[in-house]
């Protein structure tokens, strides 16, 4: 594991991105010796990330669902632009590891009237992953998992049968017709488990 790489963590709220990404991040530095950069989407320090998060906490109620597709499309390449390409640019052996990127963009802002080709085309000029890991765990074990964190639900983190629906055809949409490498993960068992498994696909690409 030579080259640098940008790798996307995807999958339901209270599917363990976040939990896993940083275990992740800790085995690549300490196995591998790899400059790991952790990250996630919406990005607070980026363009339109205070709106996103006001609307995804309820307070902003009042919004086009479109507005809230570009907003993101900005917030994303801002986020490119000036904290991802650079990083990857800055050496060999440097990995980003990115807790959430389009394929969400894909599930929670296409519509009826805004289809997941549209959304992606909004999405054209964002840096293209070389590897999406979709951690499918069950919504049972998501919504005892967002049980747990005790916060108030955000926007998007009910109605888990109907993300999952969406998240298996925009994986579909994603590698049939752009050719993305996407690799799903069993995440239903520990940390470790899941870690592991990412490891031992990035450990097996030539």
């Amino acid at each position: 594991m030579k080259k640098s790489l940008f790798i996307v963590i995807e999958g339901l709220d209270g599917s363990g991105k976040s939990t896993s990404g940083k275990r992740l991040a800790e085995v690549l530095e300490e196995r591998f010796q790899a400059k790991v950069l952790t990250t996630y989407e919406p990005h607070n320090p980026s363009c339109g990330g205070d709106y996103i998060r006001q609307v995804l906490t309820k307070k902003i109620t009042q919004f086009r669902p479109r507005t809230l597709a570009l907003a993101f499309a900005a917030n994303r390449l801002d986020h490119c632009d000036r904290e991802i390409i650079p990083w990857l640019e800055s050496g060999n052996n440097r990995i980003v590891l990115s807790d959430r990127y389009y394929l969400s963009s894909l599930v929670y802002q296409s519509t009826e009237d805004f289809p997941m080709a549209s959304v992606l085309k909004i999405n054209e000029l964002a840096l293209k992953p070389d590897l999406i890991f979709f951690l499918n765990v069950s919504n049972e074990v998501c919504y005892e998992r967002m049980k747990k964190r005790n916060l108030p639900p955000e926007l998007f983190e009910e109605n888990l049968e109907e993300i999952r629906r969406k998240y298996l055809a925009a994986v579909e949409f994603l590698r049939s017709e752009h050719g993305e490498n996407i690799v799903e993960i069993d995440g239903n068992g520990t940390v470790d488990q899941v870690v592991e498994s990412m490891i031992q696909h990035l450990t097996s690409q030539p």
